[in-house]
């Protein structure tokens, strides 16, 4: 079994924020692969389903970024899963807006959500690192971040999160790195 998280804050103010790009990309998943009606559990929104022969719980933590952690090690406790059968689907201000990247272990750069998450589960979780750019000062990326997605945006957002989805079958078997091509091969059309 494995859970994958996305991170985000919960409510309609912050949908549309750069900052729940992770949400998004767990409702394209589940809508995509016919998972479960989210039910409310450990302290967030879980869904189960199967890609492949892969179950999957997904979960949308309710308890805002900065205390994302906190769902996570529940659901973790929950179904007796290590830090390597936790997937986290979140924003990246280092990556060019809708490049997907991902990778095991490493730091947080400063992202709450990651940092919560790492404070409670460790450092060796695999990481979907969804672009969303850097406004180019540091003093104007909380704006950025908890910023909705323009509207001349919507499109690339939405064949990123299709593509994520279409793909996931690659990540469910552990392969990042045909997953990571795949995605970049359909967003180059």
């Amino acid at each position: 079994m494995q859970l994958w998280v996305g991170l985000g804050n919960p409510g309609p103010t912050y949908a549309m924020h750069r900052h729940n790009v992770g949400f998004m990309a767990i409702d394209a998943i589940g809508e995509v692969h016919d998972f479960s009606a989210p039910k409310k559990q450990f302290q967030g929104w879980t869904q189960e389903g199967r890609i492949g022969g892969d179950k999957l719980i997904l979960l949308k933590p309710g308890t805002f970024m900065n205390e994302s952690g906190r769902a996570v090690r529940a659901a973790m406790d929950f179904y007796k899963l290590m830090p390597a059968d936790v997937t986290v689907f979140h924003d990246e201000l280092d990556l060019a807006p809708f490049k997907v990247k991902v990778k095991t272990g490493g730091g947080t750069a400063g992202h709450n959500g990651l940092r919560s998450t790492d404070a409670h589960i460790g450092p060796d979780f695999r990481r979907v690192r969804l672009g969303i750019g850097h406004p180019g000062h540091k003093d104007r990326v909380t704006g950025y971040v908890l910023g909705n997605y323009a509207k001349a945006e919507i499109e690339d957002l939405s064949d990123m999160l299709g593509a994520i989805a279409a793909e996931a079958p690659w990540l469910a078997a552990g392969d990042d790195v045909r997953f990571m091509n795949d995605v970049a091969m359909r967003l180059a059309r």
